[in-house]
């Protein structure tokens, strides 16, 4: 079952981020959670399975584009098909938002991820990310 997260689920998703390994320590996965949560452009969508958390992602529209943050599948979960779930849910969200286009970004060493994404139509595309800390 699919649901949005709520404030109290902060701990148990930034937990499943971290044993996803999705989290750096110069990102506050706590603060991102919180700054989506109850946002109006953006929501975390959770999937419990038996009662516990299985997965999860975070999803946001810009104005311009939707983005897609923190796919994480438990270990003893992932090779089931929930990643491809979470996938169908933020396009789902996304396409209720009018939004043209959904982005991601995968770091260029992370073979596995990027042969997921290819796997369900996502194209490499040719673009350099260029960013600065604002904190």
């Amino acid at each position: 079952m699919t649901r949005f997260a709520l404030p109290e689920d902060r701990d148990a998703v930034v937990a499943l981020w971290q044993t996803c390994g999705l989290t750096r320590p110069w990102n506050d996965a706590s603060a991102d959670f919180d700054r989506v949560v109850g946002g109006v452009s953006s929501d975390i969508i959770l999937l419990e399975e038996a009662g516990r958390l299985a997965a999860s992602v975070m999803v946001g529209d810009d104005g311009h584009r939707g983005w897609v943050y923190y796919l994480a599948v438990a270990p003893d979960s992932q090779k089931q098909g929930l990643g491809r779930r979470m996938m169908v849910a933020a396009e789902h969200w996304l396409r209720e938002r009018n939004a043209p286009k959904i982005q991601l970004m995968v770091r260029d060493d992370n073979e596995a991820a990027i042969g997921f994404y290819k796997a369900l139509g996502y194209d490499v595309q040719p673009v350099v990310t260029i960013g600065r800390r604002l904190d």
